[in-house]
This record gives C-alpha cells, structure tokens and sequence, in this order.
C-alpha cells in the first residue's frame, strides 16, 4: 500500500513546488506566451528547445526562427487581431507560426489535419480566417485540404515550406493588452456530439495551466518531452508544449502517432516524459510480446495519461510494465485543459484524476439526480484563471455553460475523497437510465476491461421503447479467442443485473477523433442501426 498523503499535506507540497501563491503565479506570467521563448532564449540560448526530424534547435536559435516567421506572416498581410487558421500536424514550422502569431496579437485557430472535408470547411466558415496555413511537408491531409482550397507554397522561414490560402477580406477583433484578455489559440471541440464550438484560449488561461503542471511534475531544462498528441488538441498544446516550454525543458515533436515509432524513439533513451491518451498506452501494451518482459526505456521518469478516462486494468497493466506510476489528469478544452492531476509525489493506486490544481476553486452540485445530494459527490463546477473566454461568436452556448460570476460547468459528476482526489463517476449527459436505476458507462467499462481478453470497451445507452438498453462496444485482445459467452458469464460474475449490457458488440478497433477519443456518436449511431435491423 502506498502511504496515506493529507490533503493539508498535498497542499503544503504543492506550494512548496510552487515556490508563491497562485495570485503571485498569474501576476508574473509572460504577457504573451511568445515571451517565455524570448526570456529563454536571452538567459539560456545554448538550451536545446525543440528536437525534430533528427535535428535539435536552441532557444537561441528558435527565436531567430519565430521572428523570421513573423516577417514572413507581416508580408502575407497578417494584421494584429487576425484570425489564422493553421491544418497542421506537429512540426517545428507549427511550433514557429504559433509563436510568431502570438508575437503579433493575432489568433492562432488550430486545426487538425485528420479531419474530413465536413469538418474542417464547416471550421473555416465558422471561424472566418484572414489566411489558412497548411503544413504540407509533414502531412498528406494538409495537402489534400491545401489542393482543395487551392493554396499555394511559400517559404516562410529557411526551415519548411507550407502552404497558404488566399488573403480573405476579414475584420479583426480588438486587440488587449492584458493576457487574460488576449486571446492566443482558438481551438474548436472535438464536436462528437454535434458542431464544433470554437474555445477562445487566452494566453493566460494556457500560460497557467503550462507553469503549474510543469511545477507540479517537477519538470526542469533538463527533461526531454516526447510530444506525440496533437497539439491541434489542448492537452497536446497547453498540457505538453507549452508546459514543457515554460520548464525551459526540450521537446521532441512528432507529427503523428504511430505504435512502431514510438516505440523505437522510446528505446533510443533520449525521452524522460510521455505524455499519452489511454489508447496510446493500450497499443504499446499491445506491441510488447510479454507483461514479464519490460521494454528499455531507459532514462524515462514520467509517464502520464489524460484526455480520456483511464481503465483500472490498463493502470495495473502500465505500470507493471513499465515499472512507474502512471500519472492521471483530468480537464477539458474550456479550462485549458488541466483541472487534476495526480501528484507523482503521491502516486495513487486508484484511477482518481488527483486534487484540483492550486488557484482553481471546485463546487460539487447534484442537480443531475433526485437524490438528497451529498458533500463528497456531484456534478463539478470549476472557476479559475484558466477558464476560456467564450465560445467564439456563440454567447448563447457560452451562458448554457458558464455564469455571470466565471463558474463553469463541466457535465461531469465527480466523487471526492479525504484526500482531495476526484474521481470521474461519469458524464451527466452520458449517464444511463435503465429501469430506473442510473448507470454510469465507466463503471461497466472498468469491469469489462478487467476481462484478460479485453483490450478496450465503450458503453453507451441506447434509447427503446419505454426504457434505456445499456450497449457494450468491445475490441478483443488480439489471438486470445475471447467469446462472447465468455465475457457474458464473466460479467454476470461481477456485475449486478441491472448493469450488466443488454447487447455486446465485437470490433476490431474503436472509432476514435485524432486525439484519441473514443467518438461515442458513431457507437450510438451503430447501436441504432442495429436495432432497425
């Protein structure tokens, strides 16, 4: 067992790793995130910021490249307050336009690659952007959406080449000069249920959630980062690169995942944090032969899972294998992203998301069900200096979520420990109602996973006649046989009845968005199709 750590004593650690108050955190952020590169580059120029493509670039040598960026973006008619929609996957030119764009008070509206036609052109409609920029060099999406907009390639900087829109007659929002207010990524929802929404990020809302993860995880100029997740996703831009920026750490940009390549980056021993979804770590169980058998990774210190729920099985499995403690957090792209994480000081057992971060306040509401509501569980409010600004043109949407006091929603219902850990229950929106007993999906998921011959599940609910019927998504690990006779009577031995799923189906793999969420609507539209049938 692992020693019991007080929240009054997580409290005292947190801020020692802090070193000030969150108050005195958010009064000496940079101004604009850009200017955390300057200041490294001023103090420590040699430090290696960015390794790519077999090449490392200095802080040094990363400023000289933003600025030459924003030379180029200034002939391309960029103004300040522009709105610059980036189709990208990870790079070092991606890295650059950022930068440059929040050196010029303009917007940067990250998108990923991956996305269809639908998608990407409902995005660019939405948002209205003076230019679109896609990273053809290392994406072929790029190019298939460039070739369809009929961009043309410029060199912006005497690195890569990427490809540019036509110039759009767009109005420019204001510019602020205070952070908070300043917007310097919009990046839109992932939108499985419905359109994207646009999420207006202000350089504070990421510089505090990049300073105080980096803080709390103990990450220093001397950590090499793998950055693997898209950082067209917030845990990707905020949680990962810009907090490993801001740590004055290096960080390894890959433009997209692949089990077989990170595996082989992981064994050059280079890395000595990774950042992944619940899935990337699933597959890389998957790629090694033997739970006995532990891969050489052989300076890695942090390991880390976010974006989505993380299965008790998989914790077990993870850390048996790679002989560390799997970290956990939890937030969500309105709250830039990280409201928990787990402390590595304090490694739980359980799959708890951790204590909120310092300078976020939480309330608990129960109005998601009738009964009395209770001190330890509810539906999770958060407020903080984090929170986004808005949905971009949506006040509506934004006032369905947020108060007029900066309280936000989450949807999600949380159980609260002694400790100060949450733990996500579920989604109200997701919750199941069957029989009149509520169920939520992660608790059957957690039990279905637990089956040796499970790689992976989702639950849903899928609406009948007169009641809800609890459907189970299962991808099979590979060459074990696993039936489903097998894992129905595995159930039965673990589940109550009512909980257990009314239908069970196999798949070879789970549809997922680019980041690695598992996309619930294409499950539920499965369920019924099935049920027309």
């Amino acid at each position: 067992m692992k020693p019991f750590i007080s929240s009054r004593e997580i409290q005292k650690k947190d801020s020692d790793l802090l070193g000030e108050t969150p108050e005195k955190v958010i009064e000496k952020l940079p101004r604009r995130i850009s200017h955390r590169i300057q200041s490294l580059a001023k103090n420590t120029p040699g430090a290696y910021a960015v390794s790519y493509e077999n090449r490392k670039i200095t802080y040094g040598e990363l400023i000289q490249l933003i600025k030459t960026t924003m030379e180029s973006l200034i002939e391309q008619g960029i103004r300040p307050g522009d709105r610059v929609m980036i189709v990208c996957e990870n790079s070092l030119a991606l890295v650059c336009l950022l930068m440059a764009l929040s050196e010029m008070d303009a917007w940067a509206v990250i998108v990923n690659a991956r996305l269809s036609e639908r998608e990407l052109d409902h995005i660019l409609t939405h948002c209205d952007p003076r230019r679109v920029i896609f990273t053809v060099n290392v994406s072929q999406d790029a190019l298939w959406h460039a070739r369809r907009h009929q961009a043309e390639s410029v060199e912006i900087f005497h690195v890569d080449t990427v490809a540019m829109s036509e110039l759009r007659d767009t109005l420019p929002e204001p510019v602020e000069r205070a952070g908070k207010d300043q917007v310097f990524a919009m990046i839109y929802t992932t939108g499985t249920t419905g359109n994207p929404k646009g999420v207006m990020l202000t350089h504070e809302n990421i510089g505090y959630i990049a300073h105080v993860t980096g803080k709390l995880r103990e990450t220093t100029a001397k950590d090499t980062i793998y950055a693997v997740l898209p950082m067209s996703h917030v845990f990707g831009l905020s949680s990962v690169v810009i907090s490993g920026f801001f740590a004055g750490a290096c960080v390894a940009l890959e433009p997209r995942f692949s089990v077989e390549k990170v595996m082989s980056v992981m064994t050059k021993g280079e890395i000595t944090m990774l950042f992944g979804v619940p899935t990337l770590f699933i597959r890389m169980l998957e790629q090694i032969n033997s739970p006995e058998e532990k891969p050489g990774f052989p300076n890695l210190r942090f390991i880390y899972a976010g974006g989505s729920p993380l299965d008790p099985t998989v914790k077990r499995r993870v850390e048996k294998t790679f002989a560390l403690s799997l970290n956990n957090g939890y937030g969500m792209t309105e709250t830039g992203p990280t409201l928990c994480q787990t402390r590595p000081y304090a490694p739980l057992e359980n799959c708890s998301v951790g204590p909120i971060l310092p300078g976020i306040e939480s309330a608990l509401k129960s109005d998601y069900s009738d009964d009395p509501p209770k001190d330890d569980e509810g539906e999770l409010w958060v407020r903080g200096p984090n929170v986004m600004k808005g949905y971009f043109r949506e006040p509506n949407l934004t006032a369905a979520v947020m108060n007029h006091e900066g309280w936000i929603n989450t949807g999600d219902v949380v159980h609260r420990d002694e400790q100060g850990n949450l733990t996500i229950i579920g989604r109200t929106k997701e919750l199941i109602i069957r029989s009149g007993f509520n169920v939520f999906p992660p608790e059957v998921e957690a039990v279905i996973n637990a089956h040796p011959g499970v790689s992976m599940s989702a639950v849903i609910g899928n609406i009948i006649e007169g009641d809800e019927e609890i459907v189970a998504f299962v991808k099979p690990m590979p060459n074990l046989g696993l039936t489903e006779e097998d894992l129905k009577q595995f159930l039965k031995d673990n589940l109550t009845a009512y909980k257990r799923p009314d239908k069970i189906f196999f798949l070879e793999d789970l549809p997922a968005s680019p980041s690695g969420k598992i996309l619930l609507s294409r499950l539920k539209e499965k369920a019924k199709n099935a049920n027309s049938h």
